[in-house]
């Protein structure tokens, strides 16, 4: 096989997207507070102890996108500290222009690829909870083999998770919902909490912790559903 067989096909495409001067400079000013560099060329542990300075739980969220969720989310839990990783730089930018006002000192953000983020650079049960928040869909039939949530990136999850620790996700395109569900409700590392939730058919109410985005608002208005998953890391 020739080495392009070998790439594994990427659940995002890098778009040379607009940015602000705001985000720019936040970008050039406020990495060194905030930003995680990573080698591609390496394969070094982060150690996060260090790079938060304490033993706290360590939330993940990726494909943070403007980063309103996790900005908030980490605002309301200065005891965690959080990552965030997006591939999309005027995300970044837009996210960091928010933790510096707020003055959040618990969160950090990469600009990588999250799956080699996670295979490579962390260690295995470090993570008290991952969070997928409305990623890319990917609606066309011969698209769908690059949606993040397949089997292969859900046994790298259980690896990363620790036991007892949770993975939440959100959707707005119904038929991701239910491949989700399927296919993270088949690994025996994942315990589906809908019942304990108040929920039904495998989908939980709306979290409260969720940030209501812009984007959900202007979904809500034309009439979109959006469906919430919460699973259980158990001891196989």
């Amino acid at each position: 096989m020739s080495e392009q067989s070998h790439r594994r096909i990427r659940s995002f495409v890098l778009r040379a997207g607009r940015m602000t001067e705001a985000q720019r400079r936040a970008l050039e000013l406020d990495w060194p507070s905030f930003g995680i560099d990573i080698d591609p060329e390496k394969r070094e542990q982060l150690v996060l102890t260090d790079i938060f300075g304490r033993a706290a739980d360590k939330v993940i969220e990726i494909g943070f996108g403007n980063g309103d969720n996790l900005v908030e989310y980490a605002g309301q839990h200065p005891e965690r500290d959080f990552i965030g990783i997006e591939v999309h730089r005027a995300g970044v930018g837009h996210a960091l222009l928010q933790a510096k006002e707020v003055g959040l000192r618990n969160l950090k953000v990469i600009c990588h690829d999250a799956v080699e983020v996670l295979d490579q650079h962390l260690a295995d049960s470090s993570l008290s909870e991952v969070l997928i928040l409305f990623p890319d869909p990917w609606h066309k039939k011969r698209h769908h083999k690059r949606r993040l949530v397949q089997t292969t990136f859900v046994e790298l999850l259980a690896r990363k998770i620790k036991v007892g620790g949770l993975l939440q996700l959100a959707t707005d395109w119904e038929p991701y919902a239910l491949q989700m569900r399927e296919v993270i409700g088949a690994s025996p590392a994942f315990s589906n909490r809908s019942e304990e939730q108040g929920g039904s058919e495998g989908f939980v109410p709306r979290p409260t912790w969720r940030a209501l985005t812009r984007f959900e608002r202007r979904g809500q208005r034309l009439g979109h559903g959006v469906w919430d998953l919460s699973f259980r890391r158990i001891s196989r």
